[in-house]
């Protein structure tokens, strides 16, 4: 059903800090970097920075998010909302080549399952990449 975890995402208050932080003090590779999300590559799972939302917007989530990936997220969807979970979320297709949804468990804790269009990705990714000089 599940394959993996392939992204944990952290919601941070100053995203230029945080990226600083993970990739300087902490010696993590960075993937890309986006006005709204840097990735890092930490041991075959990527750790992810999102901004919290400003007032006046949505609620941002105030824990982090656990990223499940699966051979066919439909399947795994269909079968969870059988066993009735209920999806914050629905299951959509993001522009960076991921279809997925979001859901919680008992506690709130926000967990996700995604199947990767890894050809979309990793031209997307490429194009996010920070250069190297």
């Amino acid at each position: 059903m599940i394959k993996t975890v392939w992204c944990v995402t952290f919601y941070v208050s100053d995203l230029k800090r945080a990226a600083k932080f993970y990739e300087e003090t902490l010696g993590l590779e960075k993937k890309y970097e986006y006005s709204s999300y840097v990735g890092f590559e930490c041991g075959g799972v990527e750790i992810g920075l999102i901004p919290k939302l400003t007032e006046g917007q949505k609620v941002s989530p105030l824990s982090p998010s656990v990223e499940f990936l699966a051979d066919d997220v439909e399947k795994v969807y269909n079968k969870l909302k059988n066993k009735g979970v209920k999806f914050i979320k629905e299951l959509h297709d993001e522009p960076w080549g991921g279809r997925q949804a979001t859901f919680t468990d008992p506690d709130g804790n926000i967990l996700e399952i995604a199947q990767i269009s890894w050809e979309k990705y990793f031209s997307v990714s490429a194009k996010g990449a920070k250069k190297k000089s």
